[in-house]
C-alpha cells in the first residue's frame, strides 16, 4: 500500500463493464471511483483505492489493471465473492445504460489513514451495507482533508427517490466539493432548473458544486462566483467514463492549489475560486472528459496527453 501522507484516497466501487456489442460482449475494468482513482493516478498524483473486488477471473483482471494504472489498493479491498459487474449498452450517439450486479461493503475499513484530499461517491454512497461506512469515513475525515463528492446517479440501484436524494443532501453537507451530471440534477430534482439545483446544494455547505453538462461543458458555482466552460469537439467513441476523468481533472486542480501553499482552510472559505481560476479548473477537467469520450471505454488521459491537447505542456 502507498502510505505516502500525499497520497489522495478514492473511496468506492471497482467493477467490471460488460459492454454488448454487435460482435458479443466485451469486458472493460469499470466503476466510478475506480475511474476517477485512475485518472488521477494518470495525472501522476499518488493514489490509494479502498474498494472491494473479487477473487474470480475478472477480479484478478481488475486488481491487474487498477496497480499498473499505478493506484494502490487498500489492504482488504481483496475478497472471496464475484466481483462486481455493469452491464452497458450502448445507443446510435455511444451513451450508456446500465443493468447492475454489485456486492459492495466495507467491513475492512477502519479508520482511513491521513490524506488531503478524500473523494467518494457513486454506488458505494447508497448501496448497504458499504454505505454506511463510506458515511462514516466522511465523517471522520479530519478538517484537513478536503472532501470531494459525485452522486453519479444510477435509478436502477434506487428504490425510494426520497431516500436518495436524502442521502445526497447528507453527503453534500459533509463535502467540500460536490460534482454532478445535468441528468443527476434533474433525476433528483426534475421540478428544479440545473442552476437551481446549484443553489440548492450550495446551501447545504459545500463551497464548490460543479453541473457537467455532456458535450455542452459545465458550469461551476460557488456562493459568489458562476462560470460555463464550454465543451470541446471530438469524435465521440462512447461515453463511457466521462464524468469520472472530469472528476479526475478537477481533483487534479484541488490538489495543485493544495501542493502550491493554497491551506485546507482557504480552499474551504471560498476565496481562492476567482472567476478566473474556476475557468481553469472546468476547462482542464472539461479536456480530461473530451480525451477520454474519444477512445472507447473508460480510459482516461495522462497528464502528457491532456497538455499536449490543450497546447501547453505545462501541468495545470
Amino acid at each position: 500500500m502507498n502510505s505516502s501522507p500525499d497520497a489522495l484516497i478514492v473511496v468506492g466501487e471497482a467493477l467490471v463493464d460488460v459492454v454488448a456489442t454487435a460482435d458479443g460482449f466485451v469486458d472493460y475494468p469499470g466503476g466510478s471511483p475506480m475511474n476517477v482513482a485512475i485518472g488521477l493516478a494518470r495525472l501522476e498524483h499518488p493514489v490509494q483505492l479502498v474498494t472491494r473486488i473479487g477473487s474470480d477471473a475478472r477480479g484478478v483482471a481488475l486488481q491487474e489493471h487498477i496497480e499498473q494504472s499505478g493506484v494502490a489498493l487498500y489492504p482488504g479491498s481483496l475478497c472471496t465473492e464475484a466481483t462486481s459487474t455493469a452491464t452497458a449498452t450502448l445507443d446510435a450517439a455511444g451513451a450508456a445504460t446500465y443493468d447492475f450486479n454489485i456486492n459492495w461493503s466495507l467491513d475492512f475499513v477502519d479508520l482511513l489513514p491521513a490524506t488531503p484530499l478524500l473523494h467518494f461517491g457513486s454506488i458505494a454512497a447508497f448501496l448497504e451495507p458499504g454505505a454506511t461506512d463510506a458515511r462514516r469515513l466522511l465523517a471522520e475525515a479530519p478538517a484537513s482533508t478536503i472532501v470531494t463528492f459525485d452522486p453519479n446517479i444510477r435509478p436502477s440501484l434506487l428504490h425510494s427517490h426520497a431516500d436518495a436524494v436524502a442521502t445526497v443532501e447528507d453527503l453534500a453537507g459533509l463535502s467540500t466539493v460536490v460534482k454532478l451530471s445535468d441528468e443527476d440534477a434533474h433525476w433528483l430534482y426534475p421540478a428544479r432548473t440545473v442552476d437551481e439545483v446549484l443553489d440548492h446544494l450550495l446551501a447545504l455547505g459545500p463551497v464548490l458544486v460543479i453541473a457537467t453538462l455532456g458535450g455542452d461543458g459545465a458550469i461551476l458555482a460557488t456562493a459568489t462566483e458562476r462560470v460555463t466552460c464550454p465543451g470541446i469537439t471530438v469524435d465521440v467513441a462512447d461515453t463511457i467514463g466521462a464524468g469520472d476523468s472530469f472528476m479526475s481533472g478537477l481533483i487534479h486542480h484541488l490538489a495543485r492549489l493544495l501542493a502550491t501553499g493554497t491551506t485546507p482552510a482557504a480552499l474551504r472559505a471560498g476565496g481562492v475560486f476567482t472567476r478566473d481560476e474556476l475557468l481553469r479548473a472546468g476547462s482542464f477537467a472539461v479536456q480530461c472528459a473530451g480525451i477520454t469520450v474519444s477512445r472507447t471505454g473508460a480510459n482516461p488521459p495522462t497528464l502528457a496527453e491532456v497538455s499536449a491537447a490543450r497546447g501547453d505542456f505545462v501541468a495545470n
